[in-house]
């Protein structure tokens, strides 16, 4: 029996601001299609690879006028952070724009039990062309407006993930796909503002994903940037290795006071 997809929730929220920047939040969504749902394996029921409570994280963003575009389908729904035809962005091991395995190397689904051909479909349609869209729309309109536009990708991770890197990560890891996504002043902006209690890089493990290499065109006056947010900044880290999700009441105002003054220190910057 064939089953037709349908959204449950919108695909993504959208917020319009009134100053030049506009932050992403591709994988923060936890709504499933009926689909989806259906063949997830119980760990992945616990939707892991979450990037876990970045719109609250980045609640500030409304009071300095910042616009943003948050995903509400999880990325085993959709990853909206890969090409449209899914080309590989890395040459080591990573997800694909419709994950199979999870971060522990697990399967996401049940054997037998993932997704339709159709249901992809329908994804790539409903969820992926109109975020990216948006996104294009909005810059567009930021950069006919300032003279310029900037992007600002919004990410979190596990602090150790061996299938993808050795080690732990540092807290800020940050992406500007070798310094072809946006102009330096913006990487000198980010990277400048940061307390010395937090640690980061600039283009290691995680250089940039989809979204930041292809809108960042700082040649077209549009510069990207992508933030990869070590969870171990903000989680409880003893209920995070039982894959229970939740704020660590002591980190959460650090990281969000340090994460607004990395968004205003993206708005004094100048091109």
């Amino acid at each position: 029996m064939t089953t037709h997809a349908s959204l449950t929730v919108p695909a993504f929220d959208f917020v319009q601001g009134d100053s030049p920047l506009l932050v992403s939040m591709p994988h923060s969504g936890l709504n499933l299609t009926a689909e989806a749902q259906a063949g997830l394996t119980d760990q992945a029921k616990k939707l892991p690879d979450t990037d876990w409570f970045i719109p609250e994280l980045y609640g500030f963003l409304a009071s300095l006028g910042v616009g943003f575009i948050k995903a509400n389908y999880s990325r085993y729904v959709i990853d909206l952070n890969r090409p449209y035809d899914d080309k590989p962005l890395y040459a080591t091991k990573t997800t694909g724009l419709f994950p199979d395995i999870l971060f522990e190397d697990s399967p996401v689904f049940v054997e037998g039990k993932a997704p339709s051909d159709e249901h992809k479909a329908f994804c790539k349609e409903q969820i992926w062309r109109p975020y990216h869209n948006t996104i294009e729309q909005e810059l567009a309109r930021l950069k006919a407006k300032f003279g310029y536009a900037i992007l600002f990708d919004a990410h979190s991770i596990a602090a150790e993930v061996p299938m993808l890197f050795d080690g732990t990560l540092p807290d800020f890891n940050w992406g500007t796909n070798e310094g072809k996504a946006c102009h330096e002043a913006l990487a000198n902006a980010v990277t400048q503002i940061l307390r010395p209690n937090y640690t980061q890089v600039l283009n290691g493990r995680f250089k940039g994903g989809y979204i930041t290499r292809y809108f960042g065109q700082p040649e077209e006056g549009i510069h990207a940037i992508q933030l990869e947010l070590s969870q171990a900044t903000y989680l409880n880290d003893e209920l995070a290795k039982q894959s229970e999700y939740q704020l660590d009441e002591q980190k959460q105002p650090l990281i969000t006071q340090q994460l607004k003054d990395v968004i205003e220190a993206c708005l004094y910057v100048r091109f």
